[in-house]
């Protein structure tokens, strides 16, 4: 086990409060109030104005009035006819409609827009995300092996028919009460190094598709910190609006991890 010191505490609780603030966000996931898939036909909404179609490739199409009042992601009002491109599997493109933020985003191909409400009613009724109190016994040191290369890992989602694409850069070894185990890490760019797993909590205690935990710095021979006690919900463990990973079938550990964030019932 890891020595830790004694900020052990006051760091997690920072931590914890930082997570709960990002989801409490006024236009945060827990804001979504509706999730809409986009086909060649054009479609209108009632929470929002325009006309929108994705044709094949993902393109999205926009027809509105200036005096609708969408605004691009480039700060343009809507005039007409508008395009948007999102990239498949990263982040939405966000068009305003007054309070509202749509996410426009392409998951496996689909083109879907995501209904950001500050006064989503689940917003106000928010109270934080459950945890397991911080245990420095979850704290451990593992050790990464690189892969030769890095390999795309391709994983479900949450949403049946929908994929997602990993760059699986390794896998970390380690221990947990005493059993050894071992997961394919991730490597999410500017986000650093990570594992998606599940364990025997998970669907008990804890979000049944998954947590994310991300790795401490990497030493010179490869040993890194795994602090479970940081394990995360992904935002599918606190919307039912989003279309997040499962872990890829190697990463489900063999023992109960209680510890880190919870589930959000």
């Amino acid at each position: 086990m890891t020595v830790l010191t004694d900020t052990f505490t006051t760091d997690w609780e920072t931590w914890h409060a930082e997570r709960e603030a990002y989801f409490a966000e006024p236009h945060g996931w827990v804001a979504i109030t509706a999730l809409h898939w986009l086909t060649a036909t054009p479609a209108v909404f009632d929470e929002f104005p325009g006309r929108w179609t994705a044709a094949q490739g993902g393109v999205l199409t926009i027809e509105a009035a200036a005096a609708d009042g969408l605004v691009l992601p480039d700060g343009d009002v809507v005039d007409g006819v508008a395009t948007l491109d999102p990239i498949e599997g990263g982040p939405g493109l966000r068009v305003r409609s007054g309070d509202l933020i749509l996410e426009v985003a392409r998951r496996t191909a689909h083109v879907i827009i995501r209904v950001h409400d500050p006064r989503a009613p689940q917003l106000a009724a928010f109270t934080g995300i459950p945890a397991y109190a911080p245990d420095a016994r979850w704290t451990v040191t593992g050790r990464f092996e690189a892969y030769d290369a890095p390999r795309t890992v391709t994983t479900g989602a949450v949403v049946e028919g929908l994929e997602h694409h990993h760059s699986g850069v390794g896998t970390v070894t380690f221990e947990l009460a005493g059993v050894a185990q071992s997961l394919v890490v991730f490597d999410g760019g500017a986000r650093g190094l990570s594992v998606l797993f599940r364990d025997a909590t998970s669907g008990v205690t804890t979000y049944p598709a998954a947590r994310t935990l991300a790795l401490g710095p990497l030493g010179d021979d490869g040993s890194t910190t795994l602090d479970f006690n940081r394990a995360a919900n992904l935002p599918c463990g606190l919307t039912e609006f989003a279309t997040c990973p499962v872990p890829p079938a190697e990463n489900v550990l063999t023992v109960a991890v209680e510890a880190g964030e919870q589930w959000v019932r």
